[in-house]
């Protein structure tokens, strides 16, 4: 463990009174709501939530798109994001001429990769639904990205993630932790994903875990690894596959590049890292900065390397960017122990389970 690790970790144990605050007050919330002081409300029409109780990457995004390939071709389904970051406020709906700064950088990418596909943003999803469902009234089914938190809503199938290396078991309120909700909220989902798994993870392991989760009867437990795509540039979008001989400078705004940076150790050279915080607004600035530490390198086999999330801010420097070879690396779930099918079925039997009302029979109140 690095001096920075043993600071970080120092620092937080610190805020403990901060921490048992925060908790204090989510509990105290969650109460409210499951005694039904405060309404969560039920919606007659499949809603698909996909969350965590940490802050932090757990995957969401990754699955939320894991589930429009799962289901857009057989379903007419939408997502719906809180649109973290953006410039707009209320509820948006996605056009040919939204950008990140219109409706946030993870919707503009689920906006970019599948256009066919309505993508909306409300940070008040109890009112964002029924007007998605006014503008979009032969939709099958939503996909809420981010939502298990927010209690005001009562989704059908509410799909929770916790990662591999940091399980919700092990972890304590935030700031000294990394939770924002309290354990016990996961007897409220329906399925519950461990990501970013080894690729090689064991049974032994595999029923540990589940041992340690104890799940309720009803709920399915599963598990992912991550699985990389080939890199592809950020404008013309050809491919170019990571070789043993590349130098590569990782351009990253996101809350976990661990994964990604391990996948390097893997596969390239060496990487180099601009670093950056989590859904940071780049400027041309950054830009420049970005240039000179890539000119710096000193290799023949050398490009740059930046996430889809991050590709979707970067994206507005175009003209910028011709002239340089940056490339993003795409990412999907992969689930292990061949369940990829089980949860599949899952999904695809909810909304089957839940007759298609019209715009007019739809209860929300």
């Amino acid at each position: 463990m690095n001096l920075n690790n043993i600071f970080l970790k120092s620092f937080r144990v610190v805020l403990l009174p901060f921490a048992l605050l925060y908790g204090l007050g989510v509990i105290v919330r969650n109460w409210l709501y499951n005694k039904n002081y405060l309404k969560s409300i039920p919606f007659n029409f499949p809603l698909i939530c996909v969350g965590n109780i940490a802050v932090g990457g757990t995957g969401k995004s990754p699955m939320v798109e894991y589930l429009i390939d799962l289901l857009h071709n057989d379903y007419k389904i939408a997502t719906l994001s809180r649109g973290y970051k953006r410039k707009t406020r209320g509820y948006v709906l996605a056009t040919e001429k939204s950008t990140a700064l219109d409706i946030g950088d993870e919707s503009m990418q689920f906006h970019n990769k599948y256009p066919e596909v309505p993508v909306a943003v409300g940070e008040e999803r109890l009112f964002a639904i029924p007007q998605l469902l006014q503008d979009r009234p032969d939709l099958d089914a939503v996909i809420l990205d981010d939502a298990f938190q927010h209690r005001d809503i009562h989704a059908g199938l509410n799909i929770v993630l916790t990662e591999y290396s940091n399980l919700y078991v092990h972890d304590f309120f935030f700031p000294t932790g990394d939770l924002r909700d309290q354990q016990a909220s996961m007897k409220r989902a329906e399925i519950i994903v461990i990501t970013k798994c080894p690729s090689d993870l064991w049974d032994d392991n595999k029923k540990k875990i589940i041992k340690l989760i104890n799940p309720l009867p009803h709920q399915k437990v599963f598990f992912t690894t991550i699985n990389y795509g080939i890199p592809y540039h950020i404008l013309d979008k050809t491919h170019r596959t990571i070789q043993n001989t590349d130098e590569i400078l990782l351009v990253c705004g996101i809350a976990n590049p661990k994964p990604i940076k391990d996948y390097l150790l893997k596969y390239a050279y060496t990487y180099y890292q601009k670093n950056f915080s989590d859904h940071h607004i780049f400027t041309i600035d950054d830009l420049r900065e970005i240039k000179d530490k890539y000119d710096n390198i000193d290799a023949e086999s050398k490009f740059i390397l930046t996430t889809e999330k991050d590709a979707v801010r970067l994206v507005k420097f175009s003209e910028e960017l011709l002239a340089m070879p940056i490339y993003v690396l795409p990412i999907k779930h992969k689930f292990l122990f061949n369940e990829g099918e089980d949860f599949n079925k899952l999904v695809i039997t909810f909304i089957k389970s839940i007759e298609k009302p019209t715009i007019n029979n739809i209860d929300y109140e």
